[in-house]
């Protein structure tokens, strides 16, 4: 629970915030492999100066351990869960916390930091925690891809390729030019035929070397792909490219580095509730940039309103 030092600079924050504040649980669940500011140590001494000597304290060093940590945090009575780690990390312990009344708040120590981008959230240990601690609280969407959540975008086919070819070590040591050099390795990859409903209505059959679902506008590297993307407007977008070979995808990923990615005559785009995708063939597929294994349907659907997360701006009163 904070110290009589914090309510202060609390009640300066908003009325709302910190009267949620002062009864917060907080816990961290983080990712031991990455790293932000001066690491996991000053985050404990930070959380201390703000009132929270002891969290609830988790460390993991893989991705897919943080489900059970997080669940174990909330059986703990923890209603503020900061997770440090990736986007890999976070959309873990979205899955987990989605339709929940716990608030999640990230310190965005990964590669891309797809979700915390799209929030302004700031990649700055000291600024981010400070948004976990007094920022507003703002309900947004989640996506789901066979039943399991994703807050940023979900992809089959060529994207999900160039992030399962992109070594661990290799990110750690390049960042994101990791994914362009997978990238390129995979712009020749073959087209899957498929076929697209929208909100149950036929929308799309034929060949294509992609299909991604955005929840927000940037995706990797800063791009819009989906310029009216909102997280909290109860939709999905939904963008097929059938590119094929070099050029034409030169062609396709030029328009949406430009912000027209619609006026690309390989790239179709549409938006809905509930996509339903059927491949001729076993197809990868990624949420939020971590790596599943390969189906041949992705049942997606809109889960409005699904998960808390501490963003920043001023606090209303």
């Amino acid at each position: 629970m904070p110290t009589e030092a914090s309510d202060l600079a609390s009640q300066e924050r908003g009325p709302d915030v910190a009267h949620e504040l002062e009864r917060a649980t907080v816990a961290v669940v983080a990712h031991a492999g990455k790293s932000l500011g001066g690491g996991l140590p000053a985050l404990r001494e930070a959380l201390a100066h703000a009132g929270f000597a002891d969290p609830i304290w988790f460390e993991v060093n893989k991705s897919k351990k943080a489900p059970k940590k997080v669940r174990q945090a909330r059986k703990d009575g923890a209603d503020l869960i900061f997770v440090w780690g990736g986007d890999g990390m976070v959309q873990q312990c979205i899955n987990t916390l989605a339709e929940s009344d716990a608030t999640l708040a990230i310190l965005p120590a990964g590669t891309a930091n797809l979700l915390a981008t799209n929030l302004g959230i700031p990649k700055d240990l000291e600024a981010a925690l400070d948004v976990g601690l007094h920022g507003p609280r703002r309900r947004l969407d989640t996506g789901t891809v066979n039943g399991e959540h994703f807050a940023v975008m979900a992809g089959a086919g060529f994207d999900a390729l160039m992030i399962r070819d992109a070594p661990r070590k290799m990110k750690d040591r390049m960042g994101k030019l990791a994914y362009l050099w997978t990238g390129a390795r995979n712009l020749g990859a073959s087209r899957v035929k498929m076929r697209i409903k929208v909100d149950g209505e036929k929308w799309f059959g034929g060949k294509a070397s992609c299909v991604l679902v955005g929840n927000v506008g940037k995706l990797f590297g800063g791009v819009t792909a989906f310029e009216d993307a909102e997280p909290d407007d109860g939709i999905l977008e939904l963008g097929v490219v059938t590119a094929s070979g070099v050029w034409q995808w030169t062609r396709a990923l030029a328009r949406t580095a430009a912000g027209n990615a619609e006026r690309s005559p390989f790239v179709s785009t549409t938006r809905g509730a509930k996509f339903d995708i059927r491949l001729n063939n076993p197809w990868p597929y990624e949420l939020d940039g971590g790596a599943r294994k390969p189906v041949k349907r992705l049942r997606v659907t809109a889960v409005p309103a699904s998960i808390t997360i501490a963003v920043p701006g001023a606090p209303t009163a």
